[in-house]
């Protein structure tokens, strides 16, 4: 996030917590502030109130004449020291030109202080009521306002609401009875651990202390979210459990995971442990990797399990879930509710539906009544060299299908595509996934996954309208792939964690594909680019997928006529010995065939002219087997050239696709 501060002539960015930031106004290390990469400018976001503040008129020290804020140090013809307190002055400082007086920031907030409005008797400081120009966190409910009290001596930020929340300076509090807890306004001390013995969380700068026993709250546990004591009446424990409120180190029964922080246990079960979330488990509960219902067991029992989500080895001694009707499934209780497995849902007490999930009726040996079309539809087994399936949108060739029993209807499925079912479950999304033609949407769509277009075929969907092709879910982990020896599991992104596709090079920052052991990771797109393809133009032999090797002499690319990296993967005849790039081979839009639209505006038309087209944004000429072309009849090779041409007409928010080789400068 950029900015601009008042009196500073450059942007500045946002520096989110880090040690060793030294801000200008105070003397403190850490935070998050404020950083200007052109004068190596840094400040605190609290500290940054300053800007906030006008040019004083007159200050109890210097009377008659404007005190202006200058943000690049004392002038040289001055004395850097404060004419009041004696200290040396930092960038930021009052000035009066007039009189070569200097006065720092620490002076200037003594003199607000004395001005503030509210007085309060759990805070040593007053406190002045502020309206911030950018956002600032408060220190009690942890929300982003831009007005509320503020102290100028410690950077507290309380808002008007939060102030009456905060009943007095010392609390008797149920966890910590033996001593009573006292307010700090400024932070844990620095004999004592800075995490909450409650959470396990940070403490900010406000939070409750027991100086004798260096016991930490923070006001969540005190005032917002306080934790029960005990706890009875549970799905994955008969008897009530009690909360240790002390940081201590633990196994927890129910997950198997260890704990640093304030576990319930119970007594009557020789100290059994629990996280404070695992407390809370469900009994029963529907995940996304597995089509039966899982079921809470402690201890999970003799054996050599290995969880169905993250694959590795669970501790069979340990509560974890397993399958009635799998008996060799099971799956780690961390694993099993996690946020992208878990609809959120419990089932205890609910009971099972069996849905009808069969896409067809069959009508008798030979024909069918597919969910997805009017019409019956017959096995076929001839060769239809010249038909595409409606569903995948690839060539039907010699494949079985099933046809349209109507002479003059063309449509036809490959037998495995008539097969999908109606719903189903996945790892790309916790709730069920419904299949439906790309027909009954108004326009196309972008694969949540794969984040590229697609204009016909089939597609899976989530209630919450996220579309995903057949391709993309059509992956079942763990995922053997050809370029690695290794297994691949799907890894959702954390905020701000990003991993870097192997082939590509392109960030992706939500979901993977990777072995973390090795850090090797594929995106979607790569992940599920064909092994095999055949073209127009090498009828003959099919074009394979390499995987990059290594390699002295050049590659050049039959198609776009210009070099390949034979580091990185690519597509080549092993009877021709041609190779070509992969963009060239399979370009960027899915399930397309001439004829089909982009935005209701743009259509697929064959490239098959006897000259090639320049593309609208590249100025190359199109290679493709067909060009996009928009209603004011502008020529695009591929969907990269389209959006970045006519991003209002996009469907990408941020496009990911890769730049087509020929239009390389």
């Amino acid at each position: 996030m950029s900015l601009r501060l008042e009196r500073h002539k450059h942007y500045v960015d946002l520096v989110k917590q880090r040690d060793g930031f030294e801000c200008e106004v105070c003397d403190r290390s850490y935070g998050d502030g404020f950083c200007c990469s052109e004068c190596n400018f840094t400040i605190h976001r609290k500290c940054a109130f300053v800007f906030m503040l006008r040019d004083l008129l007159e200050h109890p020290s210097h009377v008659g004449h404007c005190l202006k804020l200058l943000t690049t140090g004392a002038p040289d013809h001055t004395d850097p020291k404060c004419h009041l307190c004696g200290k040396n002055t930092k960038r930021l400082l009052y000035h009066c030109s007039v009189c070569k007086l200097n006065l720092d920031i620490s002076c200037i907030f003594d003199y607000f202080s004395n001005r503030a409005r509210l007085i309060h008797s759990w805070h040593h400081h007053p406190l002045l009521l502020f309206d911030f120009r950018f956002q600032l966190q408060c220190d009690v409910c942890h929300m982003s306002h831009r007005s509320g009290y503020f102290c100028s001596r410690c950077q507290l930020v309380v808002h008007k609401e939060c102030v009456s929340k905060i009943e007095s300076a010392e609390i008797t509090h149920p966890f910590h009875a033996r001593h009573p807890l006292k307010l700090l306004t400024d932070g844990a001390p620095d004999y004592t651990d800075p995490e909450c013995h409650i959470c396990g969380k940070e403490t900010a700068n406000l939070l409750y202390h027991c100086d004798k026993c260096k016991f930490n709250m923070d006001i969540d546990c005190a005032i917002r979210n306080p934790q029960r004591l005990s706890l009875s009446k549970l799905k994955v424990h008969e008897h009530t459990l009690t909360l240790m409120p002390k940081l201590m180190f633990f196994v927890c029964d129910a997950c198997g995971k260890k704990g640093d922080h304030a576990p319930y246990t119970c007594v009557q079960c020789d100290f059994m442990f629990f996280h404070q979330k695992c407390a809370y488990l469900p009994l029963v509960i529907n995940v996304n990797h597995h089509e039966h219902r899982v079921s809470y067991k402690y201890p999970l029992g003799p054996g050599e399990w290995i969880c169905g989500v993250c694959w590795e080895e669970i501790n069979w001694s340990y509560g974890a879930y397993s399958c009635s009707s799998c008996p060799n499934y099971a799956i780690h209780s961390r694993c099993a509710t996690r946020k992208d497995v878990w609809d959120g849902k419990e089932l205890d007490g609910v009971p099972e539906v069996i849905e009808d999930i069969k896409p067809f009726k069959m009508n008798d040996d030979n024909t069918i009544t597919h969910f997805t079309h009017e019409h019956n539809m017959s096995l076929n087994k001839v060769t239809e060299e010249r038909s595409i399936c409606e569903a995948c949108v690839l060539p039907i060739d010699s494949y079985t299908s099933y046809k349209c029993s109507k002479s003059d209807c063309c449509f036809i499925l490959h037998e495995t595509c008539a097969n999908l079912p109606k719903k189903r479950r996945h790892f790309l999304s916790p709730q069920p996934l419904t299949l439906r033609p790309q027909s009954q949407h108004k326009k196309e769509t972008i694969c949540r996954a794969c984040d590229q277009v697609f204009c016909q075929g089939f597609v899976y969907s989530t209630y919450q309208k996220q579309n995903f092709d057949l391709l993309c879910s059509s992956i079942t982990v763990p995922f053997k792939h050809g370029s690695h020896d290794h297994h691949l599991l799907y890894l959702k992104l954390e905020v701000d964690h990003m991993k870097t596709c192997q082939n590509c090079g392109i960030d992706q920052k939500e979901v993977v594909l990777g072995c973390i052991k090795c850090n090797y990771f594929l995106d979607f797109r790569c992940a599920t680019l064909p092994y095999t393809v055949r073209l127009p133009r090498y009828d003959d032999h099919p074009l394979t997928l390499c995987y990059g090797e290594k390699a002295s002499g050049k590659y050049w690319c039959d198609i776009c006529e210009r070099e390949t990296n034979s580091k990185t993967w690519f597509y080549t005849c092993k009877d021709c010995g041609v190779t070509l790039h992969v963009f060239c081979v399979v370009g960027d839009i899915r399930y397309a065939k001439p004829g089909g639209s982009i935005n209701n505006n743009v259509e697929l038309v064959p490239n098959n002219r006897s000259s090639r087209p320049l593309c609208h944004n590249c100025h190359c000429h199109c290679l493709g087997s067909f060009i996009l072309k928009d209603f004011v009849e502008d020529i695009f090779c591929s969907y990269y050239c389209f959006s970045r041409c006519k991003p209002w007409m996009s469907l990408m928010k941020k496009e990911k696709g890769i730049c087509p080789p020929w239009a390389y400068k």
